[in-house]
């Protein structure tokens, strides 16, 4: 009774706050910014929320919530775009979309997919708004009661979706999430500081990996050339579908998936650390493993789109939990929001326990800021979805340079290094061997994702139960199986055991046809050879950091033996095998009148080319040649085309404050912006 007593006036007083005209101009303008950002694959709300922290000094604190809430309410909504209709995941959280959302609109469903995800995006943000409503005051014990080995779980939860996305080879989805965490091992480890897979002789791998360039080069590279090689448009037909309210139908039919998997994404985003990067994969596991006929999934099923959008928007009210209770950012976006809330005003508003009992009406008018924003949003996306969905007519070849110029950018923007673009070419390598050998992209996705957080939370948790094992064995038992712990060991073990059951129905990269030994080994033999020198370099680590060198060898050695199975296996089998399943024997990619290697020569020219004059010099001369030589078209539209596409890549850069890759012309000649 004493904390309804204390929230009601402080819900009235959230209401008055926000229902100001001034406020919701500033949360519309929020919204608008967040749905421009979101459409541009990669950057996120992070990079929206570092666009506007130099407004925020001195800002009136309500109005500058509206702005941001605005922001970051909307892009898991509006990033949505991007993975439906062009297979470039638009931030992390929308990685499980692009699985479904993409065959849709190559179906020429566009904007059912669209619509279906906007639903689901705004039903689960106004979940996550109530969940945060009502849990403002009494979520404390909840969080407070994950420590390291709940979040260790939590984190193997996520990976035993790898189970369930392993595809018709289950062995080839263990191996390719291994080959993911292999690659996020590379560089300093955080435990004892060793260097893997790296020297200090090449810098850039000191840091790793980035997530948005592997995330690009997984599933937008390979699709990109895929669809380039055809020559066509998205949509195999030029139709749209049924329009928005085939999808809003859908949901409707599939409301309580929506319910469960929103109800996953506020429990997951409450988690610190976890959030967009997991949710989805969890959510799109759900919804194969509650779907009886499980043979569309990767083809176009709707409930892939509506289980991960449901959750992606759910979880930033989960986010704002740990964020406002007790200061603890629940994912990159929410950490620059902490700092952005501490220069509003006179700086007297501090998140954390502080919050709850001196600004309970700013921390409710947060709470329904959010709910306002998902709904103005999603209005906005579900009314411009069908218009937009015509981009998937357009014959492709107009639309791959634009996109060429989009993930070599927002690559960049991950670590504002020319190596950058280096990555993203060597990692859609990997993407498009992948996607031709039906090795499962999402499990590789899924092992490069949680490749940090189980090293991390496995090493403080073993430190940590060493340490009270060696006071009392009970009290180590007791620190690494609490009820928690137990009850998310028996779900991951329930979801490993369905999810091997059921991947055999599930193709994510289509049916395809198998007929051929010897690519398929080659690509085998590859991965073995990157597997054995991963594990040689963690076995040369010195023994005084051996908490560097569990997790490599660990989960190198695994997957070194899946693959020796696979050997096994691919020299006893016809090769009419599925285990030999290769797109250029069969089907589209096998028909495609233009050739693999000739089609990367282009993204190759262009990074060669930024190297030597900068990106936007390279940028007009590969638009200009590939509309001329590989579009065919004629000089007027060519210039034409060049010119939208450097003015809009000039004005984003510049809207967001953010630099091209230069090369060695800019490191001899002064030039201005934004040659420079």
């Amino acid at each position: 009774m004493d904390i309804l007593a204390t929230a009601l006036p402080a819900l009235g007083e959230a209401w008055a706050l926000i229902l100001q005209p001034v406020v919701l101009g500033y949360l519309v303008l929020g919204v608008l910014m967040g749905l421009a950002v979101g459409v541009f694959p990669g950057l996120g709300g992070i990079a929206g929320l570092s666009l506007l922290l130099p407004f925020m000094f001195g800002m009136d604190p309500v109005l500058g919530l509206a702005l941001m809430i605005g922001m970051v309410a909307v892009v898991p909504t509006s990033d949505t775009f991007a993975s439906v209709l062009m297979g470039i995941p638009g931030s992390s959280a929308s990685q499980a979309t692009v699985l479904d959302g993409f065959p849709l609109a190559k179906q020429g469903q566009a904007a059912r997919a669209l619509s279906a995800a906007f639903t689901s995006s705004l039903f689960g943000g106004l979940v996550g708004a109530l969940f945060l409503t009502v849990f403002i005051l009494i979520a404390r014990p909840i969080v407070l009661a994950f420590g390291l080995p709940e979040m260790l779980m939590i984190t193997i939860l996520g990976l035993s979706m790898v189970a369930v996305l392993a595809g018709r080879v289950a062995l080839k989805g263990l191996a390719a999430a291994g080959l993911g965490m292999m690659l996020g091992t590379i560089g300093i480890a955080d435990a004892g500081g060793s260097l893997r897979m790296a020297s200090y002789d090449i810098p850039y791998l000191t840091d790793g990996l980035k997530l948005v360039i592997v995330g690009l080069g997984i599933f937008a590279v390979p699709e990109i050339v895929s669809l380039l090689r055809q020559d066509r448009a998205i949509a195999g037909e030029a139709r749209l579908g049924a329009g928005w309210t085939q999808g809003v139908r859908d949901w409707v039919a599939n409301k309580w998936l929506s319910v469960r998997c929103s109800l996953i994404g506020v429990l997951v985003g409450i988690i610190p650390g976890l959030g967009g990067s997991v949710v989805d994969w969890i959510a799109y596991g759900h919804a194969v493993q509650t779907t009886k006929d499980k043979s569309n999934f990767g083809k176009g099923e709707i409930r892939g789109v509506i289980g991960p959008e449901s959750s992606n928007n759910a979880k930033e009210g989960g986010g704002l939990v740990p964020t406002l209770l007790f200061g603890i950012p629940g994912s990159g976006s929410m950490a620059i929001f902490i700092g952005a809330i501490a220069l509003l005003g006179s700086g007297d508003i501090e998140v954390g326990p502080a919050m709850l009992r001196d600004n309970l009406d700013i921390t409710y008018s947060i709470v329904w800021l959010l709910a306002l924003a998902n709904v103005v949003g999603t209005v906005l996306c579900i009314a411009a979805s069908g218009g937009i969905a015509k981009l998937t007519t357009i014959r492709f070849t107009y639309l791959a340079p634009f996109l060429f110029m989009l993930i070599s950018f927002a690559a960049f923007q991950s670590g504002e290094n020319f190596e950058d673009l280096l990555a993203l070419f060597v990692i859609g390598l990997i993407g498009i061997f992948l996607r031709r050998f039906d090795w499962s992209r999402p499990a590789f996705l899924i092992g490069f994702v949680l490749s940090e957080p189980v090293e991390k939370f496995c090493n403080q948790a073993f430190q940590i139960a060493s340490f009270r094992f060696r006071k009392s064995f009970g009290e180590g038992i007791e620190y690494l199986f609490s009820p928690i712990v137990i009850i998310l060991i028996i779900i991951t073990v329930v979801s490993v055991v369905l999810g091997i059951r059921q991947a055999k129905t599930i193709m994510a990269e289509g049916d395809v046809k198998s007929g051929s030994k010897r690519a398929p080994l080659v690509f085998l033999f590859a991965i073995m050879a990157y597997l054995v020198v991963s594990l040689v370099n963690a076995g040369m680590i010195p023994n005084y950091a051996m908490t560097d060198k569990i997790v490599p060898l660990v989960v190198g050695g695994i997957a070194l033996f899946c693959c020796l199975v696979m050997l096994v296996q691919m020299m006893m089998r016809p090769e009419t095998d599925v285990i030999f399943a290769d797109k250029e024997i069969a089907g589209e990619d096998a028909d495609a009148p233009y050739g693999l290697w000739s089609t990367l020569a282009w993204f190759a020219g262009l990074i060669a080319a930024t190297w030597v004059v900068g990106f936007i010099l390279a940028l007009v001369g590969f638009m200009v040649g590939f509309l001329r030589i590989r579009a065919g078209a004629g000089w007027l539209k060519t210039l034409i085309l060049t010119a939208c596409g450097i003015g809009f890549i000039c004005f984003m850069a510049g809207a967001l404050n953010r630099d091209f890759p230069p090369g060695l012309l800019q490191d001899a000649v002064d030039l201005p912006w934004p040659l420079k």
